[in-house]
């Protein structure tokens, strides 16, 4: 693999970044301190070119939970709406290549392995969910179940009228206002 580095200046502007968000919406981390986040991402500097592709995209991503297992920090992308910069675009490489004309420029899935994110499962949707009204104007790939993508189809998430729906749609479809939120462990 390509090792993705960020220079010193462009990690003191993202940890800035990070910081002011994540003391801006502590409700999204009621129980974390950010000296603690702070020395884990220092601690893994491979990961902050992941999450500085995250924000570079509009996904402005933020501390949501950490994991019970294996006690990583995971950060999803809390953009308001699907990230700007990651939208008009098909799920996954199948479809992009079944389309015979009009192919969008990637899709969802190769977008987020070039960027070391995962693609948010349907669970993890809810959970953002949980966090705030996301979607309300756009809509965002979830990780599609092998059951469906094999039937040419692959889901998708937004918030409407006070609640959260997933939908499906073919995978090879795309849509100005879909695009996919990423979650990172470090």
């Amino acid at each position: 693999m390509n090792q993705k580095k960020l220079s010193q200046a462009q990690i003191d502007e993202l940890l800035k970044i990070l910081s002011s968000r994540f003391a801006k919406h502590v409700n999204r981390h009621p129980d974390m301190h950010w000296d603690d986040v702070q020395s884990r991402l220092e601690n893994n500097k491979d990961k902050l070119w992941s999450l500085n592709e995250m924000e570079a995209s509009g996904g402005e991503p933020d501390v949501v939970d950490v994991d019970d297992k294996t006690g990583e920090i995971i950060f999803f992308d809390c953009s308001p709406e699907s990230p700007k910069g990651r939208r008009s675009i098909c799920y996954d490489r199948q479809a992009l290549e079944s389309r015979k004309k009009y192919k969008p420029d990637t899709s969802a899935v190769d977008l987020a392995n070039e960027m070391g994110i995962e693609i948010l499962t349907e669970n993890q949707y809810f959970s953002l969910q949980e966090l705030g009204n996301f979607d309300n104007k756009t809509s965002s790939w979830v990780k599609t179940p092998p059951d469906v993508r094999k039937h040419g189809g692959a889901i998708f998430g937004d918030y409407r009228f006070g609640r959260v729906f997933i939908y499906h749609n073919g995978a090879d479809s795309y849509y100005g206002a879909r695009g996919f939120r990423g979650s990172l462990k470090i």
